[in-house]
């Protein structure tokens, strides 16, 4: 060691690595920069898990002069650091691969102050003590780094069974919608084929109608299956453009004309709707799938039904986001009960199931769980008003220009 320099080498270096913590944090950050080509912000979305890297290199200088091995792995604060960092990573897609790429980067800054402070203040350690300091440096980083790789596999791991458990349980909803109007449609068939019997007018038109019915029954599932494999595929990302959702409201309403006037309902649009910056085939989407519950679930005892597709004005004083515009469809229809109004956004929920036969309806309860990943995946928010025989009112919020 330096004659002038009395005091241990890796309580020196632990010293200068927690004094220049936010230096070496910055150094970091600038790096990933240049690895993930993406803002700082997306990466850190806030100042707490700015905050976090300042706080794993102070840890690690602490190590550095507490050097038992289990010194750092029995500090839950700052694995517990290390854990929210691996669930963000999580909820931003990233990869094992890039985990490690990380903390590579991370260990790689580490060791390069390591040379220049030693150059800098003219210490000069033994061989035992560079490499001893080196081994205490590269054990912590590793287990900050265990730590939040096996965070984001769990994380990863339980999205995945997750995923596969609603996978099964939509093949057997699926095969059991597919099995009735199929069935159906068979039977129809066959009536259709008997030779010799003199048609009947009647029944001809209302075996007709049973087909048609079925069928866009059918149709209808596979295009609701269609949707949810697009609306869950993580490459699935937003392509955005202005949208006067004016034009695009008249666009739902002629689309779903024949629909309402079958049921007898009014598609009314409001003239104050603005336009936005957004997905137009998600908006779109979300439209069709609130018009068209609407329409459903209109109440045949009331003489005039209605779906209205308005502006709501922004999300100030609404509960929706601020700086965002807010559309709301609304109709006067059967409403939905208080105690099923919190799971109507879930997948394979149907509030109305038991009135199928009654309206003449029917679903795999995949509409509005479409609606939110729709709406979530623009960034903005759904939030759901109903009153029971009164009707229902949902309120997008969508980022504004």
């Amino acid at each position: 060691m330096n004659a002038a320099t009395a005091e241990d080498y890796t309580a020196i270096v632990s010293q200068r690595v927690a004094a220049e913590r936010l230096t070496l944090a910055s150094r970091w950050l600038e790096r990933l920069n240049a690895l993930l080509t993406v803002s700082v912000n997306e990466v850190f979305p806030s100042n707490q898990l700015l905050d976090h890297i300042p706080l794993l290199i102070t840890q690690i200088a602490d190590y550095l002069r507490a050097p038992a091995d289990d010194e750092i792995a029995a500090n839950t604060a700052v694995i517990e650091k290390a854990r929210e960092l691996g669930l963000l990573r999580h909820r931003q897609r990233a990869s094992v691969h890039q985990l490690l790429r990380e903390y590579e980067i991370l260990g790689e800054i580490l060791e390069q102050f390591v040379v220049e402070e030693t150059a800098r203040l003219g210490l000069q350690p033994t061989a035992a003590e560079c490499f001893e300091l080196l081994r205490r440096l590269t054990h912590s980083a590793r287990t900050l780094m265990r730590t939040t790789v096996d965070t984001f596999v769990t994380a990863y791991t339980e999205e995945i069974e997750q995923r596969n458990e609603q996978i099964r349980s939509f093949n057997r909803m699926a095969s059991h919608e597919l099995r009735a109007p199929i069935g159906t449609l068979l039977f129809a068939a066959a009536v259709l084929q008997i030779d010799g019997v003199p048609a009947d007018p009647a029944r001809l038109a209302k075996v007709t109608a049973t087909i048609r019915s079925n069928a866009e029954r059918l149709s209808l599932l596979v295009q609701n299956l269609q949707r949810l494999t697009q609306m869950t595929e993580t490459v699935d990302a937003a392509t955005e453009q202005v949208i006067d959702l004016g034009s695009m409201a008249a666009e739902v309403a002629r689309q779903l004309q024949d629909m309402a006037d079958a049921r007898g309902v009014e598609i009314r649009i409001g003239g104050d709707l603005p336009s936005v910056r957004s997905d137009p085939a998600r908006v779109e989407l979300v439209l069709i799938n609130l018009v068209s519950n609407g329409i459903k679930y209109s109440d045949p005892s009331k003489p005039t039904s209605y779906v209205e597709i308005a502006a709501a004005g922004n999300g100030a004083g609404n509960g929706d986001a601020d700086a965002a515009c807010v559309v709301a469809v609304r109709d006067n229809g059967l409403g939905i009960a208080t105690e099923a109004q919190a799971g109507v956004f879930d997948r394979f929920v149907r509030a109305h199931a038991h009135l199928d036969s009654e309206l003449g309806v029917t679903g795999a309860g995949l509409g509005l769980s479409i609606v939110s990943e729709c709406v979530h995946a623009l960034g903005g928010s759904i939030r759901l008003e109903s009153e029971p025989g009164q009707g229902s009112a949902f309120f997008v919020s969508l980022p504004t220009l």
